[in-house]
This record gives C-alpha cells, structure tokens and sequence, in this order.
C-alpha cells in the first residue's frame, strides 16, 4: 500500500502546479481496502464553483491514468452544486 501512496502522490504532484497557480491544492487523506483515493481539496479548490469539474477532469483522470489499480477518487470536503 505504501508504493500504492507513493503512486498517487506522483500523479498529484503533476497535477499540483496547476492548481497552485489558481491558489488550491489537493491533500492525499487515504486509500482505501477498495483502492479509492480519498482527498481534500484545499485553499481556493474548496469553494470553487468548478471544484467538481477539476476532481473529475482533472484530478481523478490524472490518477486513473498513472495508477490503474485506482478504482475511484473522492473529494472528502466537496459539496455538490445543486
């Protein structure tokens, strides 16, 4: 499970310049038994109106892409626009 972490931590890694630059971040909180990389999204990324839009297309894609075994990605802290 630790190369697993490692994995997904390099995948945000590429993704974190981007989101930086718009004054967020993402934060790893775990991987579960299932292999779902759970996350906080943080700074500007928590009230951002296309935080969903970014954990989908952005985030989640970069993660599946780099770590296959992944099965999900879920924000911790997202509330969904209604």
């Amino acid at each position: 499970m630790i190369e697993l972490t490692k994995r997904v931590e390099d995948a945000l890694d590429q993704i974190r310049p981007y989101l930086k630059a718009d004054g967020g971040d993402v934060s790893l909180v775990e991987i579960t038994d299932e292999k779902v990389a759970r996350l906080e999204l943080l700074g500007a990324c928590k009230s951002c109106s296309m935080s969903m839009m970014t954990m989908k297309a952005g985030i989640e894609e970069t993660i599946k892409r780099s770590v296959p075994e992944i099965t999900g990605v879920e924000a911790v802290n997202l509330t969904p626009a209604f």
